[in-house]
């Protein structure tokens, strides 16, 4: 802990700045995954099919009961387009349609921020790393070594980048995560819409 903590001091005051930029990113990422991963997310491929079946057998109210079980965003989806009093295909359609713009903009929301808080996590460290080279360059005389203090001034750089290549990281997993559970959702209202109007179902990749 020591050594963490000198090593910490040696970065200077705007380490405090990195450290809270990355506070603020990790609490996105904590936020976001819960929202996306867990709470969105259930065991979809299993939930599709049992209500893809439950509407092909005639039992709409008890698909309607499966789906308001559940806080996941396919329940959602499915609630909007089983309540919906209209079986025609265009008017279902556009029910799916309409739910989809109001609930998957919910998924990504907030997480361009990570990229932002990245990129100044970054920056702060270099601004850092460059005040603290310039520093030792001017306070050095002409026969010390100033190899030990150029060494501290890459303290913040190296900071930075770690929290940088975090909440890259992070980022990019909760894209994709959320990039699946969309084409679970298009998937999903596609089928049940093909189901309502009792047209043959398309699985797809299965044959």
């Amino acid at each position: 802990m020591g050594t963490t903590l000198e090593w910490y001091r040696e970065g200077g005051p705007l380490m405090l700045l990195i450290l809270a930029t990355g506070i603020a990113g990790l609490a996105i990422i904590l936020e976001r995954g819960y929202v996306i991963v867990f709470r969105a997310k259930n065991n979809g491929r299993v939930f599709i099919e049992r209500i893809i079946q439950l509407v092909r057998g005639g039992k709409i109210e008890e698909a309607i009961k499966q789906c308001a079980g559940s806080k996941a965003l396919l329940s959602d989806m499915g609630l909007l387009i089983l309540r919906s009093r209209s079986r025609n295909e265009a008017d279902l359609e556009r029910v799916a349609e309409t739910a989809a713009l109001a609930t998957l903009p919910k998924l990504t929301r907030r997480l361009h921020y990570l990229s932002t808080l990245a990129l100044v996590a970054g920056l702060l460290g270099t601004l850092a790393a460059v005040l603290a080279a310039r520093e030792a360059l001017g306070a050095s005389s002409p026969t010390a070594s100033i190899a030990p203090a150029l060494s501290h001034a890459f303290t913040p750089l190296a900071f930075g980048l770690v929290i940088a290549i975090v909440l890259v990281l992070g980022r990019a997993y909760l894209v994709s995560q959320a990039h699946a559970l969309t084409e679970q959702v298009h998937e999903f209202s596609a089928r049940l819409i093909t189901a309502l109007i009792d047209q043959p179902d398309v699985r797809l990749g299965h044959r």
